[in-house]
């Protein structure tokens, strides 16, 4: 009797335990909503008939099972950071991209911004231009930026016609825009590894898709061959967008913080 008793006596569940379960909990939600429909998940099933065959081996005496899973345990997790690297820096910077951290948000394009590239990418297509343009958001581009040719302008819609003008030394590559400013031209982007991607897709959609996957960043992609306009957000591409389109799909991305400004500035007005 004193041992069921000992049993079924509960210990006291305080409020900080309480938020300790609750973390661990959202922490392996946004776990699995990360990787699901990914490579990944193939990966956490092995993981965890790997951890199910250990206490397996220990229960059955299989010692030899149990040797090898215990001395392949620290080689799995240097092959997790190798073979998914790309996959934690998207996982680091979804979490990054959490509510706490909007304090820490950047300036965004405003709307005379977004007009000029909408307007560029209209000249361009119509000409049948390739460019690349892509606008930074919370996540730095730095190491790209770095990467190509320094201009620190303001964004017009001669600039990027000058920019991607064939036979330009700015031509191949992306132009950054941070803000208001053009940052850097002829930067070199790393390319998509997804299979899906379809193969119809030159160098530039590739390469919009390739950062997009690891950063929030927003790409507009001109075809050289077909004159197609294309975003690419997320790993995702949106083609065949038209100059209204665009700039409609630019506005809700991009101009939602200066507009919101805007209203709280015109509220106090009217209030006082």
């Amino acid at each position: 009797m004193e041992s069921l008793a000992e049993l079924l006596r509960r210990p006291t569940v305080s409020w900080w335990d309480l938020l300790d379960i609750g973390l661990v909990s959202f922490l392996i939600y946004e776990l699995l909503l990360l990787i699901r429909g990914t490579r990944a998940v193939q990966m956490a099933l092995s993981g965890g008939f790997l951890i199910a065959l250990f206490f397996v081996s220990e229960w059955l005496h299989l010692e030899t099972v149990n040797f090898v899973i215990r001395n392949l345990a620290a080689y799995v997790v240097v092959a997790i950071i190798v073979l998914f690297q790309s996959d934690i820096r998207r996982a680091l910077a979804h979490f990054g991209r959490a509510p706490f951290f909007r304090y820490f948000e950047r300036v965004t394009a405003t709307d005379e911004t977004l007009e000029e590239l909408a307007t560029a990418a209209t000249t361009l297509s119509a000409r049948r231009i390739g460019a690349i343009m892509v606008i930074e958001r919370q996540i730095g581009l730095r190491n790209y930026i770095e990467g190509g040719i320094p201009l620190d302008a303001t964004v017009t819609y001669d600039l990027m016609a000058t920019i991607f003008q064939p036979g330009s030394p700015l031509h191949d590559g992306a132009a950054i825009i941070q803000g208001d400013r053009v940052a850097a031209a002829a930067c070199f982007l790393p390319l998509s590894v997804n299979p899906r991607v379809s193969r119809e897709l030159g160098t530039r959609h590739r390469a919009a898709l390739g950062l997009t996957e690891e950063n929030d960043a927003v790409a507009i992609v001109v075809s050289e061959e077909t004159g197609i306009i294309s975003l690419a957000i997320a790993g995702d591409l949106e083609r065949g967008l038209s100059a209204e389109s665009l700039r409609i799909r630019l506005r809700a991305l991009l101009g939602g913080r200066r507009r919101a400004r805007l209203a709280r500035r015109q509220n106090r007005g009217a209030l006082a």
